[in-house]
């Protein structure tokens, strides 16, 4: 059993952006990690390097032309027209960017590797991770490949028989749900915005028993994500009995997010770890969305804090603070940031009413 929380990461995405002008043209692991490290958060033997996943890896759930596509994507920057159709590759949504292949297999090889390394016990944090809309033969929605479905196969094939995953992401697990939706071995909970793209996850859609959906409407505030954690992720989850946990954190539900309609502050996710943690003994703690650097950057840095047992409200460090001041982004937000964007952590935290379309999801969502 891991004796402390170990954080996987990479430096290939300190220089990887998908283009210019694409969502993910932010820093978004360097800077998570770079905070942790500036705020000594990251004691000796935490940090791990991620592995690659191979192509054998890979093809436990992706198909392996799919696989040799994105190969040839990444060795010649380009697609004849009809296998970029067929894959939904060099689209402005999964452009064809110098690692195309190199990066989502490195992202999947840290959460197969935190499959492993749980297996006795313990918990593993993968920013990185939650691609959660890959398909097994196509990109969907920024995402080349799906590594929570890597890994909950791995924890699977070895031996484990259920497996909880709950995706906080502002857009709908799809990808995840509909890879296990025949699989009682996993149920998948997914809170979401409601009508955003993908436009799937209504309440209604159980998948054939193995998943609950929990659609949220606009302006979704850190009182409603409590009620529903206590109210439904909760209850769910130990009526389930998991033998592992996997939470895919998603950072686009917060408030300062330019891609969900969604008002959370990171307080409200950090708590939601927090409670989700002790479900069970095999904890791996992924990223997904978020692109808004200084929101993402400082929520990611402290869920590494929640799962260490550490406060994250706190001031940072000096050297916390240059890391914050050194950030640009492109978008209007990003011209004149507030400065709590630089001299905060933790957002201050965005309470609110308790409405009746959450309750009443909720209350459907746990309905027999």
């Amino acid at each position: 059993m891991l004796s402390f929380p170990l954080l996987i990461g990479s430096e290939i995405y300190r220089h990887s952006t998908y283009g210019r002008k694409h969502p993910l043209s932010i820093p978004r692991v360097s800077t998570a990690i770079d905070l942790c490290s500036a705020m000594g958060w990251l004691r000796g033997g935490a940090y791990r390097d991620s592995p690659r996943a191979t192509t054998q890896d890979l093809a436990r759930f992706h198909d392996p032309g799919y696989i040799a596509v994105l190969q040839r994507a990444e060795a010649e920057q380009r697609l004849p027209p009809e296998l970029a159709a067929r894959h939904n590759l060099g689209r402005v949504e999964n452009p064809i960017f110098p690692e195309v292949f190199s990066r989502p297999a490195t992202a999947a090889g840290a959460s197969l590797l935190g499959a492993e390394l749980i297996l006795e016990g313990g918990t593993v944090y993968s920013p990185a991770g939650g691609t959660h809309h890959g398909r097994a033969d196509r990109a969907s929605g920024f995402c080349y490949l799906n590594d929570p479905v890597l890994a909950i196969l791995r924890l699977l094939d070895r031996g484990l028989g259920r497996i909880y995953y709950v995706d906080l992401d502002a857009h709908h697990g799809d990808g995840v749900q509909d890879a296990f939706a025949d699989d009682a071995r996993v149920l998948t909970v997914s809170v979401h915005e409601a009508g955003r793209w993908p436009r799937t996850g209504p309440v209604e859609d159980r998948a054939g028993g193995q998943a609950r959906n929990l659609p949220v409407l606009p302006g979704f505030n850190d009182s409603e994500m409590g009620y529903v954690v206590e109210h439904a992720l909760l209850p769910l989850g130990r009526a389930f009995e998991p033998e592992a946990i996997v939470i895919q954190c998603g950072a686009d539900a917060l408030a300062d997010d330019p891609l969900s309609r969604l008002e959370l502050s990171n307080r409200a996710l950090w708590d939601a770890v927090a409670a989700l943690l002790p479900l069970a003994p095999r904890r791996l703690v992924l990223g997904g969305g978020g692109y808004n650097p200084w929101s993402v950057g400082r929520c990611w840095a402290g869920i590494w804090a929640t799962v260490n047992g550490i406060a994250p409200d706190t001031a940072p460090t000096p050297e916390a603070e240059a890391v914050l001041r050194a950030l640009t982004w492109s978008r209007r937000q990003g011209e004149n940031p507030p400065g709590h964007w630089f001299t905060t952590i933790a957002d201050a935290p965005r309470p609110g009413p308790v409405r009746d379309e959450t309750r009443a999801v909720v209350a459907a969502v746990l309905a027999p």
